[in-house]
């Protein structure tokens, strides 16, 4: 493990990271002095160190830890930063924003990439860089949708403390709303809707990124209206009248929106994850009928040498890669079976662009995934977890079944885990996991959608004694022109 990724290791049982224990007092007080003290800039100082210290927060938008490792919007942009201007990254996600501001105004991070909104107010205390994204704060109900902020009654409006989305509340209570009301939650994004959708509140505000990224785990959430105008998303840097670092940020997103960079990672990072409907199977019969053939054959060898069905190993291509041999993510996982560096090298593939070598390291990878599950665990529950754990890893997979236990719950039935999954998005239950906030909901539709099309490909494909009925998508469609290849 490179050097710079100890920094995510999480002791949760006594809620504390130990990335502090490379983010020593005598470091951050060393980096600022040499700013401060010598002719160096702080840029200098910063590449004569070796390491650019971020701050930021959890979250689907920003920062999080899947099966492959750090991942996250403002990661990968912050990430690229530290490769560029030639230094090693240490970034902290805190709790609340209160301590994000904190850790910039005391400067024990260099800047805060963490999806702020540069507001006036902040402004006052810190500067920004140059805008890479817009939001549009929205007003966001599930019953009752009001028409304006002036008429919400007696409901119940709750937004994040200390977020922009409060202090423009603020401002309106001052200038033109004196009866606005509202409750403060410390709570991050998912948990806020999460608390919508259960009806613990009746509104809450979200940016506009923020709920269409996770909308499609919330059904029933509708945008009742834009309560701002679009706002500009930047870094958050001290106040300091060394500009060096700030400067360097702002080329930084310049050449990145010049190169195509920027494009490329809203594209992967703000992708919805939906379940499949009837566009969705009409897409998958199509590539069936066009991609499928050139990669069938593989899909069966593969799965024979490790013992696995290949309909279910080509549904897990199909969901990774809609079987494009070529498919690479901005974060570096490529292939069909889109597998990152080390497993690929830990399953023994040289290219992961060949797609003969991704579906074997691929049906190897879960093969591996399907055997550290629980021997007790029966099918097909096994098969549902190993596909959980293929998506958001093992360890994050065991910390989500050690939840479902301690709620008196069966951490053995996929039912009862897939109900807990989403539970690694909340702090309350994260903070004492051992590895920390996932994005929990994605397992759960990512192991739908592989259920839903292998149930396609068992139906075209039987098996000698299979009976399976026509799956109810498909009677929706047209029988198909062309004749579907045999298997072998």
């Amino acid at each position: 493990m490179p050097e710079f990724m100890k920094i995510y290791v999480v002791d949760r049982r006594k809620a504390t990271w130990t990335i502090l224990k490379g983010f020593t007092m005598l470091a951050i007080v060393g980096f600022f002095v040499a700013a401060g003290f010598s002719s160096s800039s702080l840029l200098e100082a910063i590449q004569r160190d070796g390491e650019i210290y971020v701050v930021t927060r959890n979250g689907p938008t920003t920062f999080y830890m899947d099966q492959h490792g750090p991942t996250g919007f403002e990661y990968a942009l912050a990430k690229a930063f530290s490769e560029h201007i030639g230094v090693e990254l240490r970034i902290r996600p805190e709790e609340t924003l209160e301590a994000i501001n904190q850790s910039v105004a005391i400067r024990s991070a260099h800047f805060a990439a963490a999806g702020l909104t540069a507001t006036a107010q902040r402004r006052e205390g810190f500067k920004f860089s140059q805008p890479y994204m817009e939001v549009t704060q929205q007003l966001v109900y599930r019953f009752n949708k009001p028409e304006s902020l002036a008429n919400l009654g007696d409901r119940t409006l709750t937004v994040v403390a200390g977020s922009s989305h409060e202090q423009w509340l603020e401002q309106l209570r001052d200038t033109s709303l004196p009866n606005l009301t509202w409750q403060r939650t410390e709570v991050e994004t998912v948990e806020l809707l999460t608390m919508l959708h259960r009806g613990d509140t009746d509104y809450i505000i979200l940016d506009s990124i923020e709920f269409e990224t996770n909308v499609a785990f919330f059904p029933g959430l509708k945008v009742a209206f834009d309560v701002t105008d679009p706002q500009p998303i930047a870094w958050m840097l001290p106040d300091a009248s060394d500009e060096s670092l700030l400067r360097a940020v702002d080329n930084f997103f310049h050449l990145i929106e010049q190169d195509g960079r920027l494009l490329q990672w809203k594209e992967r990072y703000f992708g919805n994850i939906k379940q499949v409907n009837y566009v969705g199977v009409t897409t998958f019969e199509k590539q069936l009928r066009t991609r499928l053939p050139k990669y069938q054959e593989q899909f069966q060898k593969s799965a024979e040498e490790y013992d696995l069905d290949w309909r279910l190993l080509a549904s897990i291509g199909y969901q990774e890669s809609h079987w494009r041999s070529r498919a690479v993510s901005p974060t570096g996982v490529k292939g069909l079976m889109m597998l990152t560096l080390t497993t690929a090298k830990e399953m023994g593939i040289k290219n992961r662009l060949n797609p003969m070598e991704s579906i074997k390291g691929g049906a190897k990878y879960f093969a591996r995934l399907h055997k550290r599950i629980p021997k007790r665990i029966q099918e097909p529950d096994r098969t549902w977890m190993a596909l959980a754990a293929y998506n958001v890893g093992a360890g994050h997979l065991e910390d989500a079944r050690k939840i479902t236990e301690a709620l008196e719950k069966n951490p053995d039935d996929w039912l009862d885990v897939k109900e807990h999954l989403p539970l690694l998005e909340q702090k309350k239950y994260y903070k004492f996991t051992k590895h920390g906030y996932a994005r929990g909901r994605e397992p759960v539709v990512y192991v739908e959608n592989i259920r839903r099309y292998y149930d396609l490909l068992k139906w075209h494909f039987p098996e000698a004694g299979e009976t399976p009925e026509i799956p109810p998508e498909l009677e929706q469609l047209p029988k198909p022109e062309i004749t579907l290849p045999p298997t072998l």
